[in-house]
């Protein structure tokens, strides 16, 4: 009885899975859906170089997935091969690994669907004379046969899960299903315009694309005119890779690196309650990344309400080695080398777009209204990128910047923004005059000038296409009349509402300016351009302040002290935790010197750790600028407001602050007319 029990205690308990096991937990972690496994066949077609490539669907891809490729097909040895684990021909070193210039290469596909699956793979070299036809069922190879075939690959995937039926309960509806395959196809086809995609099921034919040369072609083929009417093109831009503050120096190699995003993102008013109409893609890689996510929902801050959501194609083109894309067991994520750079520059790509779009916000928008044309848009197909196209929820009164908190996106280290750090809610104060206004001077934000997007800004000015001069401002007008800043440059003010809002007059209607943003879009550009420039005005303090930093404030401060004293700052240590601050930006008065440090300091915290010097610039300068502005609650004559609103009209973004507010209101002339029943 003793050696019963003694033998019960040595035998393992840790054992060797069978691999029949492995593989199906395996194809848990890659084969989710159907739409999983025309993913994975779909990438291995473009990898093999098809033109064109042919899928077909059975009740969802339940019954039936069937891809057609004229690829350079497979011998016969390396057909078997490809069954094995871990059998790929896009992999040779460990080293391969840092600059995979292919969608698929974990080798692990075909075994994995196979073991869930009965599959049929028929396929011939172009060089051969013969092809193979091979067909697996629950994971075991059925038959080996020579077949007469055409150039390429036919993969046939049947009663997918029909060995695991717990897998198959999990899966929806016939049309649910068919809806996230069009979906998957249709974004690969919006990623390589110049191949044919064909997708069908035994009724319909949903997608059947043949080769264009340019994406636009591909966006009008796939939604039509409505929908190519209803983006803003992002023309192609190209930026050198840089290193962010807090990361290592890039070494001659990688100086030559550049960066290139192009795409599609919604006009203003086009609102989404949720992410679903953005899709991202690396290298012709289609991802999910919060990264990125985050970087278009900046672009988007001073345009969209809280909550909302554009919809945008996106595609970014990098060296393979900045991109990591062995991070996920299906590949759908990706991590980046220069994390920060590739944010900030996705944001400003988009957010320059949008400025050639020129969005001003109007009375109608403001109050969620939108115009009943755009209520009643929408695109067909379960597969479209933007459909259903809903409005913004009703808000009221007039919109306001929110910043989304880090926790609400779920992001890592590594992200940044253009003063994108709440400023203090307390109420604005009315301040004694420190302003000199003359009437007619010119302002110092020049137009060639330094708008947060100005390090991109130059190569992304040209390439619009012709249809982006129909797209319609956020302003309910229709499309001939597009809003430009330089409408605002012969403004007429007739007076303040509050001693806070300038009311103004021109030919495109009524105008209502917040004159504390006004002034702070023109401060922080005059800032930026003298940073710049490297003439950035300082005042000494008659006596120093004494400022006590938390440990926390100490590491940002010294992190970028440097910064801080190109900028006007000069701050000592005068202790521990003690510093003097001896001088400020000019404009800022000395009670404020305290708080403006602190603001910047908070502002740049964890998530913000390895901001961009561009980056960095535009956050002191949207802090100082928003201190040194001239207050609400502040009475301005006539010869002020008229300063103001010139030096306004010759800044680079006149429409929003430097942290996303709107600094212009307009009620057009056809929306008092509409008002009034007129027409």
């Amino acid at each position: 009885m003793g050696d019963h029990r003694s033998a019960e205690i040595e035998m393992s308990r840790i054992r060797i899975l069978p691999e029949a096991v492995a593989n199906k937990i395996a194809a848990g972690e890659v084969v989710e859906r159907p739409a999983s496994v025309v993913k994975e066949l779909l990438e291995n077609a473009l990898d093999a170089g098809a033109k064109t490539i042919r899928i077909e669907i059975e009740s969802g891809g339940k019954r039936m997935i069937r891809v057609i490729d004229d690829g350079h097909g497979m011998t016969h040895d390396d057909a078997l091969l490809a069954f094995e684990r871990h059998a790929t021909s896009k992999l040779k070193t460990a080293d391969d690994l840092l600059s995979i210039a292919t969608l698929g290469f974990r080798g692990e596909a075909l075994p994995t669907i196979a073991a869930v699956s009965r599959l049929l793979l028929e396929s011939r070299d172009a060089a051969g004379a013969e092809g193979t036809r091979i067909e697996f069922a629950n994971g075991k190879l059925i038959s080996v046969k020579p077949a007469g075939l055409p150039a390429g690959t036919t993969l046939s995937v049947a009663d997918l899960f029909y060995s695991v039926p717990a897998r198959r309960k999990f899966l929806k509806s016939d049309t649910t299903e068919l809806g996230h395959i069009a979906s998957l196809v249709t974004h690969y086809a919006l990623a390589n315009p110049d191949r044919q995609f064909v997708l069908s099921t035994p009724t319909q034919s949903i997608i059947d694309c043949p080769p264009v040369e340019k994406l636009a072609d591909r966006v009008y083929q796939l939604f039509g005119r409505q929908a190519l009417d209803e983006l803003v093109e992002i023309p192609a831009m190209a930026a050198p890779f840089r290193s962010a503050i807090t990361e290592p120096a890039l070494d001659p190699e990688e100086e030559k690196a550049t960066l290139t995003i192009h795409g599609f993102t919604s006009r203003p008013e086009i609102q989404r309650p949720n992410r679903n109409g953005i899709y991202i893609f690396v290298n012709k890689r289609l991802v999910r990344d919060r990264l990125i996510l985050h970087a278009i929902h900046e672009a988007y801050r001073n345009i969209h309400p809280h909550a909302i959501f554009p919809a945008t194609l996106l595609f970014l083109e990098m060296p393979y080695d900045e991109v990591d894309v062995n991070v996920h067991p299906a590949k759908i994520e990706v991590r980046f080398r220069r994390s920060q750079f590739v944010h900030d520059a996705t944001r400003d790509a988009i957010r320059q777009a949008l400025i050639n779009a020129r969005p001003i916000a109007s009375f109608a928008v403001a109050a969620g209204t939108l115009q009943q044309s755009q209520n009643n848009s929408s695109w067909a197909g379960s597969g479209s990128l933007l459909a259903p196209i809903t409005t913004a929820p009703s808000i009221s009164g007039i919109p306001r910047a929110v910043i989304p908190a880090m926790e609400e996106i779920g992001l890592g280290s590594g992200v940044g923004t253009d003063g994108g750090f709440d400023l203090s809610s307390a109420p604005m104060q009315p301040v004694e005059r420190r302003f000199s206004f003359e009437a007619g001077s010119s302002s110092g934000g020049s137009s060639g000038g330094a708008a947060p997007i100005a390090p991109l800004g130059d190569s992304m000015a040209s390439g619009n296409s012709n249809w982006m001069a129909n797209l319609a401002g956020g302003n309910g007008d229709q499309p001939a009349s597009l809003p430009h800043p330089d409408q605002i440059a012969d403004l007429k003010p007739l007076g303040q509402v509050n001693s806070s809002f300038i009311v103004a007059v021109n030919g495109q209607g009524l105008w209502i300016v917040d004159q504390h943003v006004a002034h702070e879009r023109v401060l922080f550009e005059q800032h930026l351009e003298a940073r710049r420039a490297g003439k950035v005005e300082s005042q000494h303090m008659l006596m120093p302040m004494m400022v006590e930093l938390s440990p926390r404030q100490i590491v940002t401060y010294r992190k970028i002290a440097e910064e801080l004293a190109a900028n006007g700052f000069e701050v000592e240590p005068m202790g521990p935790r003690s510093f003097a601050i001896q001088s400020m930006p000019a404009g800022i008065i000395s009670s404020d010197a305290e708080k403006l440090l602190t603001e910047i300091l908070d502002g740049i915290e964890r998530e913000n750790s390895a901001i961009s010097i561009d980056t960095l610039q535009a956050k002191i300068a949207a802090s100082t600028a928003c201190h040194a502005a001239i207050k609400i609650n502040m009475p301005l004559d006539q010869t002020k407001m008229e300063w103001l609103l010139g030096a306004l009209a010759k800044t680079d973004c006149p429409m929003s602050c430097p942290h996303g507010r709107p600094v212009v209101l307009r009620y057009s002339v056809k929306e008092i007319e509409r008002a009034f029943h007129r027409i």
